[in-house]
């Protein structure tokens, strides 16, 4: 295992570590050294995790060794070693998930070191009592409370005798399955057996709520909070998770339910004084007669606030102590009444719980009165009301949702008073004394206004590159769909039929390209719903056709992301399980931003290709907790004098909030170092500099705007074909490819159509290994067992001679996109999810890619390159009318029936009779003509045409200019029609009109009558092609046309030009 130093520690890593994650070690070593805090990002997929733990753990066992050991007598040896491990520091490790910290657990596995650690859970994960699991809540925490209080509880029982006997539990890392299968074996309770495993643990792994609530943070009796390091995992959502803890809601509800239970325990403590003849001061019936008067009271009270329309009722969050006073409720006597509400917790879990009977017979009882008391607890927290000016008191009528009369207001009334300053909380650990705060995530930029809102002095600070190269990631803004509309989610447009359906048709045609695993993210659960019903509603104009949900579920089984938490579970099985369907071509997970698929989960490799953004997800202003949250931020800016510090206004929360919330679901793709995806964003306000400064550093260089839809879908294509020719060109010997066992050298494919454009060699240097090999070779057979492409040898095909790749040989080293993905699938490894091989999602798509011939090449071998570029497979093209087994069978067999094409005289020179009706032969595939001179420079310069028009330097287009010169003085028909070939397709006929600048100026205007004569045919068919149109077209339509599997660039109306 390689070792590093770092910071002046030695570091065992169990990979070799990139400079990215050597950075990352050295700030968070930096930050434990100097009792400083930290602020970290870096990228999902860097192993920031483990680098937390291998950076952490060193340097903690770097710290002991720097502590004396006092020499001490056997008897006092125990107390000594007590003593040491109290000047070691403790660290705590948070995040917001159990299953977060059960990869974290995973993580440290596979380290070298052996922490004594301790998970901590709730009975909820824990629980193995067959009644008390059943539960849930405060019913289960009552109800597990009163078993171990009576010792009714036989795993509690356990607990001890199990530990006693085994001394080295925790030395070996595990998790919550872990514990609860030792209880369910052994019979010890998982979740006490943790509680006194933490006592003694170095390393603890707990969710946010441990630390952030105050109540759970003094359950922690084994920790010395005064030297403890506290490492934040996933903080992007800390800020909202400290500020939803020191805030809370009190309903008419929760309020009703409060007095009734404070009205039965009246009753219980009359019956029990009057059975007992006991004079407890813990079972006062009049105490609890006080307390129900109070809370009869209290709801009056805030039943008598007038409200203001749909604004509600706000004050200063001080107001609350002059609203508690007028019903007796003050600091004089708020001890009072929590010891009274305790009583009365109390008396309700004995006369609830006691025996397995009555526990049946009130299973979903819990005591309100608990809720209450933490809400007063809240708002008398400290010794003075300083913390008040933080808050907002807000009383307000809740909307309901009726699915008959439509949104309305509740009957009950709530009173909220929520904390706008989460450093409140953050604040609390300073006080305590702790020796670190580590705060990280993939997306915390912009990470000055994060350290803002926390009120914590963030010394350290980074965000880290990624590890992936820029061919691992494509990131593009889609500003308008398939009809030419503008894709904008905002408020003013979301709710047209036309939006809806246009971003419908543009997941339809991602969901072509996109292979396997496919994330759409929407703004709001509202918004989902919404396009889901337009989606599944039939077309008004044409009945008969499928409806936009039928054409997405054509290429992807659909998944629901649920609003219930409860259901989650199901739905991600269920995802899975379509994943792995063998018969289908992939799924798609439809979800929310902020949602639970956005946050934590883990879709690596297949199980996640690309995620789209179909919005930018901000927070609706009218809700009563944005409004007041931004003038807050305003309020405390004025206050700022002006120069001094850095503030941050309400509008700059309110944007950062929903570009964390993009940066968090686009993270759930590109989840290792191998990984690779696409990261579509379908709203156009993505292309605004703002919105894009907003989004995590690491993806900005990688982000390109793409106006038309036509553009974003061919260079999405591209990203997906090259990255699977790149995988194929390391394919192993027996590669099973099409059904056959073949040399994965048989034949090498220089182009897959459309979407690999550009090879990265220049016209000129193909053309010239061509003229090289004509002057040494007479014939076409190979006389070697090897053959050469830009310099990389590759094995000769075997039994091949001349130009002729007959049948099947050539055929299936021409598959189309689908082929190429699925054979690729066959090989692909490092999945984090068990999933099978599965049909990509695009396989219902156009034909094949063109057919292949030889070229003649230097040192007496010959090379494979493509014949034709006029016919690729990439799918954003709906072709109803045909199969797409059909469809390539139809293009071979036309390939093959004649290689010969007719093209009318375009022109009117003074050759131009001779040329009138002649028949200009284009060599496509099968053999070569004799030893024709156009046909063969013809063919040699489509061969050769493999470039990135734009990308070619001076010298190299000085010499691609002579090449076609010498060709246009023999026969310009014959290079006009090889250049239309090469750039026929809609999307490449910005390519032929731009190959203008290659043409000598005495064949420009020649060249120009082509183009438009070229155009005005595709034109013609070009508008209807996208996906967005139900129209269909018969094959022998498209064959004619030339567009045959390719989507249209276009937006025009037939009959119209393009400029």
């Amino acid at each position: 295992m390689p070792k590093y130093r770092v910071a002046g520690i030695d570091v065992d890593f169990p990979y070799s570590a990139y400079d990215c994650q050597l950075v990352y070690m050295e700030r968070v070593i930096q930050a434990l050294q100097q009792g400083q805090n930290a602020l970290l990002e870096s990228p999902t997929g860097t192993g920031k995790t483990l680098c937390l733990l291998c950076a952490t753990l060193a340097w903690r066992e770097s710290f002991e060794s720097t502590i004396p050991k006092v020499t001490q007598s056997y008897n006092d040896s125990a107390l000594s070693q007590e003593l040491h491990k109290r000047r070691l520091p403790s660290i705590i490790y948070a995040s917001r998930t159990h299953s977060q910290l059960q990869q974290v657990i995973r993580e440290l596995k596979s380290t070298t070191y052996r922490p004594k650690m301790v998970v901590l859970g709730s009975r909820e994960q824990m629980c193995i009592h067959h009644e008390v699991k059943q539960l849930r809540g405060y019913s289960q925490n009552q109800a597990c409370r009163a078993l171990c209080k009576t010792r009714s509880c036989h795993h509690q029982n356990r607990v001890s005798g199990y530990l006693q006997s085994h001394p080295d539990m925790g030395e070996e890392p595990f998790d919550i399955e872990d514990l609860v299968n030792i209880g369910r074996i052994k019979g010890p309770c998982p979740y006490y057996m943790s509680r006194e495993l933490h006592n003694s643990a170095e390393i603890l792994f707990a969710p946010y709520n441990y630390l952030i609530e105050q109540e759970n943070r003094k359950s922690l009796t084994g920790i010395n909070w005064e030297n403890t390091v506290l490492i934040f995992d996933e903080a992007h959502n800390l800020e909202g998770i400290c500020a939803d803890a020191a805030s809370f809601d009190l309903s008419s509800s929760l309020l009703s339910a409060c007095i009734a239970e404070a009205k039965e325990c009246v009753d219980l403590a009359s019956v029990f004084r009057t059975t007992n003849n006991s004079a407890d001061a813990s079972v006062d019936p009049e105490n609890f007669a006080i307390l129900k008067a109070l809370l009869l009271e209290l709801d009056k009270r805030i039943n008598d606030v007038p409200l203001s329309s749909d604004m509600g009722f706000t004050k200063p969050g001080a107001h609350i102590f002059e609203f508690l006073a007028d019903i007796k409720i003050n600091s004089d006597t708020i001890n009072m009444l929590l010891d009274t509400i305790d009583n009365a917790t109390n008396l309700l879990e004995d006369e609830t719980n006691i025996g397995s009977v009555k526990l049946n017979k009130r299973p979903g009882n819990a005591s309100r009165l608990q809720v209450l008391r933490d809400a007063l607890r809240v708002v008398f927290r400290g010794k003075d009301k300083s913390h008040a000016a933080c808050y907002r008191l807000h009383i307000h009528e809740p909307y309901v949702i009726d699915a008959d009369k439509g949104s309305r207001k509740g009957k009950g009334r709530t009173l909220s008073w929520w904390c706008f300053n989460p450093g409140l909380a953050m604040e609390e650990f300073s006080q305590l004394g702790v020796r670190s705060v580590i705060l990280t995530s993939g997306t915390l930029s912009p990470l000055s206004s994060f350290a803002l809102e926390l009120k914590l002095p963030f010394s350290i600070r980074l965000e880290n590159p990624h590890v992936i190269g820029p061919d691992q990631i494509w990131v593009g803004v889609v500003c308008t769909g398939p009809s030419g509309r503008p894709l904008n989610s905002s408020y003013r447009t979301r709710d047209s039929l036309e939006y809806k359906l246009d971003l419908g048709n543009t997941i339809v045609n991602f969901a072509r390209i996109v292979p396997d695993g496919l994330l759409v993210f929407f703004p709001s659960y509202y918004l989902l719903n919404q396009c889901i019903e337009a989606w599944q509603m039939p077309n008004a104009g044409a009945p008969q056709s499928s409806t936009v949900w039928e054409r997405i579920c054509k290429h992807k089984q659909p998944v629901i992301e649920p609003k219930e938490s409860a259901l989650f579970n199901h739905a991600n099985e269920d995802f899975v399980t379509k994943l792995n369907d063998a018969t289908s071509s992939g799924a798609v997970f439809f979800a929310v931003c902020r949602g639970k698929v956005s946050e934590g989960l883990d879709f690596a490799d297949k199980a996640g290709r690309a995620v789209i953004i179909t919005g930018i997800p901000f927070a609706m202003k009218t809700d009563p907790k944005v409004r007041l949250k931004r003038d807050y931020l305003d309020e405390q800016a004025r206050l700022q004098v002006s120069g001094k510090n850095q503030v941050l206004t309400g509008e700059e929360w309110y944007v950062q909030q929903a570009s964390r919330a993009v940066n968090q679901a686009v993270g759930r793709v590109i989840r290792h170092k191998d990984d690779y995806g696409a990261i579509i964003l379908c709203d156009e306000r993505f292309a605004q500099r703002n919105a894009q400064n907003q989004l995590s550093l690491w993806l900005r260089p990688h982000l390109k705007c793409y106006s038309r839809f036509g553009d974003a879908t061919f260079s999405l294509t591209r990203f997906f074909k090259d990255k699977v020719s790149n995988s194929l060109s390391t394919t192993k010997v027996g590669t099973k490819i099409s059904g056959a066992v073949r040399n994965a050298s048989d034949c090498i494919i220089l182009d897959k159509g459309a979407a690999a454009l550009h090879f990265g060699k220049s016209l000129q240097s193909v053309y010239k290994n061509i003229q090289d090999h004509r002057a040494k070779t007479s014939d076409l057979e190979l006389k070697t067992n090897e053959f050469q492409i830009f310099g990389q040898k590759y094995t000769k095909p075997t039994g091949l001679h001349g130009d002729s790749l007959t049948g099947t040989a050539c055929h299936d080293s021409q598959r189309s996109l689908s082929a190429i993905l699925s054979s690729a699938r066959e090989k692909s490894v490092n999945r984090q999810l068990p999933l099978t091989e599965i049909v990509p999602a695009n396989r219902a798509v156009g034909s094949a890619l063109g057919s292949v011939g030889l070229v003649k090449h230097s040192d007496s071998v010959k090379r494979t390159v493509m014949a034709s570029l006029g016919d690729s497979d990439y799918g954003v093209i709906d072709l109803a009318s045909q199969s797409p087994s059909k469809q390539e069978d139809a293009y071979f067999q036309r390939k093959a029936d004649n290689c010969t094409m007719n093209i009318e005289d375009f022109h009117e020179e003074k050759d131009s009779k001779n040329q009138k009706n002649q028949s200009f032969k284009i060599p496509t595939c099968g053999k070569s003509t004799s030893s024709k001179q156009t046909e063969s420079q013809g063919h040699s310069f489509r061969a050769g045409g493999r470039l990135e028009v734009t990308g070619v330097s001076n010298d190299k287009h000085k010499n691609a200019a002579e090449f076609l010169e010498q060709g246009l003085k023999q026969d310009p028909k014959s290079v006009f029609e090889a250049i239309a070939n090469l750039f026929s397709a809609p999307e490449r006929i910005f390519l032929l009109r731009r190959f203008g600048e290659f043409i000598p100026s005495q064949y420009r205007e020649l060249y120009h009558k082509f183009f438009t004569a070229k155009v005005s045919a595709v034109d013609k068919l070009s508008e209807r092609h996208f996906d967005g149109d139900n129209t269909s077209y018969t094959h022998t339509e498209l064959r004619d046309s030339g567009l045959l599997s390719f989507p249209s660039r276009s937006r025009k109306r037939p009959g119209s030009s393009i400029s």
